[in-house]
């Protein structure tokens, strides 16, 4: 909230990232043994995690939008496992490497790093603190190529374990060196987004973003799309579409209240009970006064056939 890098100074911002770390080594081991495609948009998942234990150990109320974000992101994840695409075997840092060379991958590269130093230096200055995609644009392009270092990663650490002589390889030190800058560049702008914006208008659309962005990444690289048949094509954009639905659910709609008098009066079995009671309430109030309504008519009558006599 005071702006700036004042949260490094705070031990509970230190353990967070500690354990966000122990996370996201286990996300780094997914990437080794599954294509990116799959594993990043899964990563909506721990979305939905936080927002249950959140409402659990911190109170937050989970409103019916919440609830139904999470069944859509749970739906969405099962469809995209069932036609998950197959990417292209990549079992050493020497297949790493002629993939890296790919003329495709080398265009997407450069247009990824260019873009980004046009989004920091030109257009972060005029409308990073106006509008929300300038920091996010930046994390999510970048965060794609730090998915490709940590494929390649995972693959020097199969290796290494294989007893093969992985830490003799330039490339292994050259993805680790470009993962640290990749990730440094993601947590800056990413904490400067957070700091600027509310935290329900960041998550959706950079998790969007990060995940088009990893998409188009592994495509071009691993061509994980290349003998996909059509049906698999559409399952797997229809399982995206559907987690990224569920997000937007869960988060744009986070701080809005949803009164029961939106539901169906059948829902609303409380609201339905009340109005019985009301009911029977009326009808005993009713009881009550129904003998003094004949009585003031019986004595206007009777006051009426008095005057009738004294006119007599």
């Amino acid at each position: 909230g005071q702006g700036g890098h004042a949260y490094l100074r705070e031990w509970l911002w230190w353990a967070g990232l500690l354990c966000m770390g122990v996370g996201e080594a286990a996300n780094f081991a997914a990437y080794a043994f599954a294509p990116a495609t799959l594993v990043t948009p899964l990563g909506a998942l721990s979305v939905l995690v936080s927002a249950v234990l959140s409402s659990t150990f911190l109170n937050e109320q989970l409103n019916v939008h919440g609830k139904i974000g999470c069944i859509l992101s749970i739906l969405g994840s099962t469809v995209m496992v069932i036609h998950a695409p197959q990417e292209e075997e990549v079992s050493s840092l020497e297949s790493m490497a002629e993939k890296l060379k790919d003329p495709g991958f080398i265009v997407f590269a450069v247009c990824v790093l260019v873009s980004s130093l046009l989004l920091i230096f030109v257009a972060g200055p005029r409308y990073g603190r106006s509008n929300v995609l300038v920091y996010v644009l930046v994390c999510s392009a970048i965060g794609s190529l730090s998915v490709s270092c940590v494929k390649g990663l995972g693959i020097a650490l199969k290796e290494l374990f294989a007893g093969k002589p992985v830490l003799k390889e330039p490339l292994g030190w050259v993805l680790l060196v470009c993962l640290v800058v990749c990730i440094s560049v993601q947590i800056n702008y990413l904490n400067k987004a957070l700091d600027i914006f509310n935290t329900s208008v960041v998550t959706p659309v950079y998790y969007v973003l990060f995940t088009t962005a990893v998409m188009t990444c592994s495509a071009i690289l691993f061509k994980e799309w290349q003998h996909m048949v059509l049906d698999n094509i559409i399952g797997t954009i229809s399982g995206f579409l559907t987690i990224v639905c569920g997000i937007f659910l869960l988060h744009a709609f986070r701080d809005m209240p949803f009164p029961p008098d939106l539901l169906p009066l059948f829902l609303q079995q409380s609201r339905a009970d009340l109005h019985a009671s009301w009911r029977s309430a009326d009808r005993h109030q009713s009881c009550q006064h129904r003998p003094l309504l004949p009585s003031e008519d019986k004595g206007s009558q009777s006051a009426e056939e008095e005057e009738e006599g004294e006119d007599v």
